[in-house]
């Protein structure tokens, strides 16, 4: 398994891993709405000064992470597109994804971490509090999707 930076050729992969997962949920990936960033990565991530990674293994795409500077938020930025294939969640890949992104934000000089996650990902959310981001308790409504979901802020410092 590889690490690596995100590559023009990776958009099909990544999209066809995130519908898995999706699909796990009774969701499915809807380009036209909430997952229109995966039509261009580079103009949504990159030139925006983010990042995008994909693990990589024989050439199958099989985990992602993005890290999205927040243009109004001086010194915040956001994670994205946290998604893993079912196989590999619960090792030490998920980690490495999460700690890829952690330390990407401290090498580029953020300060705090804010993110929206769907309240179905419940493993997820465990997950994020393993790694001291807070549930806030701040919810919101979506509409941007094949159908209505909620989502839970999370958020940490990094100088803590």
């Amino acid at each position: 398994m590889k690490l690596r930076a995100f590559q023009p050729e990776d958009k099909n992969g990544i999209i066809a891993l995130i519908d898995r997962v999706l699909r796990e949920y009774g969701d499915k990936v809807y380009l036209e709405g909430v997952d229109s960033d995966l039509t261009n990565i580079e103009r949504r991530y990159h030139a925006r000064g983010g990042a995008f990674v994909v693990l990589e293994n024989e050439g199958k795409i099989m985990g992602t992470h993005a890290v999205l500077p927040l243009g109004d938020k001086p010194g915040v930025v956001n994670f994205r597109r946290l998604y893993l294939c079912g196989t590999l969640r619960g090792t030490n890949v998920s980690g490495q994804l999460m700690q890829w992104a952690l330390d990407w934000t401290t090498e580029n000089g953020f300060k705090r971490v804010e993110f929206w996650s769907d309240k179905r990902f419940t493993r997820a959310h465990r997950f994020f509090i393993k790694f001291h981001f807070q549930k806030t308790g701040e919810e919101r409504q979506m509409n941007d999707s094949w159908a209505p979901y909620e989502e839970f802020f999370f958020c940490r410092d990094l100088n803590d």
